[in-house]
């Protein structure tokens, strides 16, 4: 990849850019700041320009169409993640591509993550550089760096799984931005040594969960994160440790009450939620969630519908888990029409509606002030009963009761250590499990699958698709992307 003049200027002249004050933690009260007179030679030089400086690290981790990875539209990573997957259908455009992983490289619906956001890992880069640098105390700059690197580990997490390993400028050819200068991607055990790095220096210096403000970094999200990324490597061991990390904190707990956590404050009063991105009216951190599922003939409030969940999906639940209830498989529409299962009309031929949040009907645009939740919990005790089991070759009783746990607070039966007693069966029951819990939260579920080998298959087996083979588990580069690198950057394999 070449780091072209344009590009570098953006990324090395930081501070060109505008910033984001974020004076509570919580992205209701974002303001812009401009600091495009400021010279980057003596930037920062008080608090408050750290407190700027790292609120540009959270800025692309936001919810946002135009510019948030997080952004819960097909413009998300969750949205077309869960897409790829039994979780979501699309009949039309980049949501249908998704479902029959039908991406190419001439698909900017799945090349623009890395198009619009590898970047930012530079601007990441530089900022981390221009703080060490800065006359202010070490404290400060050390809580400081600690946020970025969270930013910068989590983005290049969020990447990585989605792409492979990536082009990652060093310093020293960011700091030459007149400089051309063709970049090949990581190899596969260099980005996960960049990532883990990043991750582990996070957790070390970021607050502890009880101490960390909403919406912010803790420890704990540096090491959940880790916990996704020792997953993608299958390193157990790892995962164990981190899970264990976590649980010692005594900061969480399951919340009672699955829906609740999705309800209009849920997300902020849940002793569960381990990061959720806080959200407005407004749009400084945007969740269209019913926007896009609910039809427009839902009542009282309806979107424009452009996705729905399947009936293989839904009927994979057991009858009376909680946690199917959020799958709307029937309603009367403004319309006066009923629309179920047998007579779904155009709207739920394919699968139920997967609401999952509160309706929010009183909302004033066709965004909703609910957060997104991205991590809780739940997944810290899943993640720790898969790595027992397979860590050893066979569950135990230890892995089959961090099961039951989260069944329980689903209003599910306990599953017996008897009848799963092989790993393949614990393993099917596992990502059965996660695909119920994680629906529509922050795009995983993807991972599980390829995980556990079973992305392709299950594509065939829900859609009949003929467009799909063993390299979609990646998504394509661009051709941009791919020609700018001068014969170092390669495209993922089967994309050529």
């Amino acid at each position: 990849m070449i780091h072209s003049k344009d590009k570098k200027m953006k990324i090395v002249k930081l501070l060109l850019l505008p910033l984001i004050m974020l004076t509570t933690g919580c992205t209701k009260d974002l303001v812009s700041v401009d600091y495009g007179d400021i010279n980057p030679a003596i930037f920062p030089k008080s608090e408050a320009d750290l407190e700027a400086m790292v609120n540009a690290a959270y800025y692309p981790l936001r919810g946002a169409y135009g510019d948030g990875i997080f952004s819960t539209s097909e413009r998300g990573v969750m949205y077309l993640s869960d897409a790829t997957t039994e979780i979501l259908f699309g009949k039309y455009g980049d949501q249908q591509t998704a479902s029959l992983q039908n991406y190419r490289p001439t698909d900017a619906g799945f090349t623009h993550y890395y198009d619009d956001f590898y970047n930012k890992i530079s601007r990441m880069t530089t900022t981390i550089d221009l703080i060490e640098r800065s006359t202010l105390s070490d404290a400060l700059k050390k809580k400081a760096v600690a946020q970025v690197r969270c930013a910068r580990g989590l983005l290049a997490y969020t990447l990585f799984d989605l792409y492979g390993p990536l082009v990652v400028a060093p310093l020293e050819v960011l700091n030459k931005p007149l400089v051309e200068t063709p970049l090949a991607r990581l190899s596969n055990a260099e980005m996960v040594a960049y990532i883990d790095a990043d991750l582990t220096a996070a957790a070390e210096d970021l607050p502890m969960p009880q101490d960390a403000e909403y919406g912010r970094f803790n420890k704990a999200l540096a090491k959940m994160v880790s916990i996704r990324l020792w997953l993608h490597e299958k390193n157990w061991a790892k995962v164990k440790t981190l899970a264990d990390d976590i649980i010692a904190y005594n900061a969480y707990a399951l919340d009672a009450d699955y829906a609740a956590m999705w309800d209009l404050e849920g997300a902020k009063a849940s002793k569960e939620v381990i990061w959720a991105i806080p959200c407005d009216y407004a749009g400084t951190s945007e969740n269209q969630w019913q926007l896009m599922v609910l039809p427009a003939v839902y009542a009282p409030k309806g979107g424009f519908g452009t996705i729905t969940s399947t009936w293989w999906f839904y009927d994979r639940f057991e009858s009376d888990d909680k946690r199917k209830k959020m799958l709307i498989a029937e309603f009367t529409g403004t319309d006066d029409i009923t629309y179920n299962r047998s007579s779904p009309g155009a709207i739920l031929d394919k699968g139920p509606i997967p609401l999952k949040i509160n309706p929010d009907a009183d909302r004033t645009t066709g965004l909703t002030t609910v957060d997104i939740i991205m991590y809780r919990y739940a997944d810290v005790l899943l993640s720790k009963a898969e790595a027992i089991a397979n860590a050893g070759g066979a569950p135990t009783g230890e892995a089959m009761e961090l099961v039951n746990v989260v069944r329980r607070r689903a209003g599910l039966p306990d599953k017996q250590l008897a009848n799963y007693a092989t790993l393949t069966l614990f393993n099917d029951l596992i990502l059965l499990e996660r695909s119920h819990e994680f629906w529509c939260e922050n795009g995983q579920y993807r991972a599980d699958l390829i995980r556990h080998g079973k992305f392709i298959s299950r594509c065939q087996e829900v859609t009949g698709s003929t467009f799909t083979a063993p390299h979609k588990v990646l998504y394509p580069f661009s051709l941009r992307a791919v020609s700018e690198g001068k014969g170092l950057f390669i495209q993922n394999p089967g994309y050529n």
